[in-house]
């Protein structure tokens, strides 16, 4: 396995230091956010008001920004994809954690759990042993009832459980509307609407809490010095592999496929990314822009200052200057279609409605971006030719391998 066409060795090792550096970064930034996010929640729990958890919701929105930047390190870094269940799995089974509408049903074949709703809950029997949770506390969550006896949509931790607790479940179906949650749910005394108002905030503190410490951990892996980044910088090669790795099973099978391909099959709104938010027209919008940070070697912080150095593009551009342009091309093809996703779910016409049977609309913006996504996979293959590497596999989809096999 090589590089055939003189490539130096310190210009692989410079694409693969602005590869970490742009990790570090973004890492720090979804921590600082992250960061933000504790702060607005702790005020929320402390005074409770329609304001505070308007403010807790904002902070949750705008620390999305950075992390979703981050999902193209996930495959290919085994660190990152081990540790990434923890803090932005789904969908998830909201009726572990909380009251949920009648419509939602109960326990299923599938998921003894689903409706275990810990915070009405003190006590409660789990794998057949009984559990204490009459303190909520971050161990609780990730330690006995996250992925609970194995069932992956059993997500106790993470963004989109935080999500279900700021927002509530979203009823409205495929009409416009998030989640609706009242402020009153985290009243105290006599104001307190759905009961268990004081547990609801240790619920959302302890999870909070978890998440900025698990940042905080992912973060020192990109430092100089950690685990994420001496891993990367072990073997030249396989660095670039790492790269490639991430851009094209996240273009490919996780967000073309898993993300937006197979929920308008579904027609089916609970295949959102941030279904409670309804925020996953920008989830979409910032993965897509995480892909083609990494290819082009820049990244732009929260605080609007710029890390850059010596990119895959120019990498390739010594190989196939051609092929450079029509990634390139490509790349800014799939951020126009994503951008028209949110452009038009920020207008209105929510993703919810887009996925909905019949919508010939919403299903031409959805088919927009799961196009370019697989038309930017393509030249991804491509470079990985180029670059005469070998070993390089994208994680792939039902949704777009083998449709037939989702109604199964």
């Amino acid at each position: 396995m090589g590089l055939t066409f003189g490539v130096q060795a310190s210009e692989k090792s410079d694409i693969l230091a602005t590869y970490a550096n742009i990790a570090e970064a973004k890492y720090q930034d979804s921590l600082a956010t992250a960061k933000k996010l504790q702060s607005a929640v702790d005020a929320l729990i402390a005074d409770p008001s329609a304001t505070n958890l308007n403010k807790a919701k904002a902070a949750w929105l705008a620390s999305r920004v950075p992390y979703q930047q981050t999902e193209v390190y996930r495959f290919g870094n085994a660190i990152v994809d081990d540790w990434e269940g923890k803090v932005n799995a789904w969908p998830l089974d909201e009726g572990l954690i909380d009251y949920v509408d009648a419509s939602y049903g109960g326990p299923t074949d599938e998921n003894a759990y689903a409706a275990l709703n810990v915070i009405a809950n003190p006590k409660f029997e789990l794998s057949g042993k009984e559990i204490d949770a009459t303190d909520i506390t971050p161990e609780l969550l990730s330690d006995t009832l996250h992925e609970a006896d194995g069932v992956e949509a059993n997500v106790a931790t993470g963004y989109h459980a935080i999500e279900f607790l700021l927002w509530g479940q979203d009823t409205h179906g495929h009409a416009h509307g998030a989640g609706e949650r009242a402020w009153t749910d985290y009243a105290k005394g006599d104001a307190c609407t759905n009961g268990h108002c004081d547990r609801r905030g240790a619920y959302l503190k302890a999870a909070t809490d978890l998440l900025v410490s698990d940042l905080g951990w992912m973060s020192a892996q990109w430092a100089p010095e950690g685990d994420a980044r001496k891993a990367l910088t072990a073997d030249e090669n396989a660095g670039i592999i790492t790269i490639l790795t991430g851009m094209g099973s996240l273009s490919y099978g996780e967000q073309a496929g898993e993300r937006m391909r197979l929920g308008l099959m579904l027609n089916d709104p609970e295949e959102e990314h941030d279904c409670f938010s309804d925020n996953t027209h920008n989830s979409h919008y910032y993965d897509g822009l995480g892909i083609q940070n990494v290819y082009l070697g820049e990244y732009v912080r929260i605080d609007g200052t710029r890390v850059n150095g010596a990119s895959l593009s120019a990498l390739v551009t010594k190989s196939d200057k051609d092929l450079d342009a029509e990634l390139r091309g490509k790349l800014s093809t799939t951020m126009m279609k994503l951008g028209r996703i949110k452009s038009a779910a920020e207008a209105g016409f929510s993703y919810d409605s887009m996925l909905e049977r019949g919508n010939k609309g919403g299903e031409a913006l959805i088919m927009g971006g799961v196009d370019a996504l697989v038309d930017q996979t393509k030249s991804i293959e491509r470079v990985v030719s180029a670059l005469k590497l070998d070993q390089v596999e994208f994680e792939g989809s039902d949704s777009l391998d083998n449709p037939s096999k989702v109604f199964e």
